[in-house]
């Protein structure tokens, strides 16, 4: 079985030593991923934008695999005040409404405080 490792440019991975993603056969494990633009290194100071901006960073890993957001079948959420995750409802509804992968939801700090959200996801490849 083919391992090839998926990187976003984000300057975190080469500081820390780490992959936005790891691809073994058919199955894709995506990387605890943040609301950062990773083109401009921004991030919104809105929870609601910092989950969009996540779940837009999650796609574009996957769509290197040659995978979707449809293929999820695991996904994580690590928010610093659990109080809020109901915030985010809306945008988790508007990419996984049809899919419904199993999923968890931590109350956790984060490595940076601007941070208000990462979302770690698991997807199997579906073939042909």
């Amino acid at each position: 079985m083919t391992r090839s490792l998926i990187s976003s440019g984000s300057t975190f991975e080469a500081e820390i030593g780490y992959s936005r993603a790891v691809v073994q056969g058919d199955w894709i494990f995506v990387s605890g991923t943040t609301g950062f633009d990773y083109s401009t290194m921004t991030i919104s100071d809105d929870l609601a934008e910092q989950t969009e901006q996540c779940l837009k960073n999650i796609a574009a890993a996957l769509a290197q695999a040659g995978s979707s957001l449809a293929d999820v079948v695991r996904v994580t959420y690590v928010l610093p005040d659990g109080s809020q995750f109901k915030d985010c409802w809306p945008v988790l509804r508007h990419y996984f409404g049809a899919v419904r992968p199993a999923a968890m939801m931590i109350s956790a700090g984060l490595a940076d405080p601007r941070m208000k959200i990462e979302i770690e996801v698991t997807a199997l490849r579906q073939t042909g």
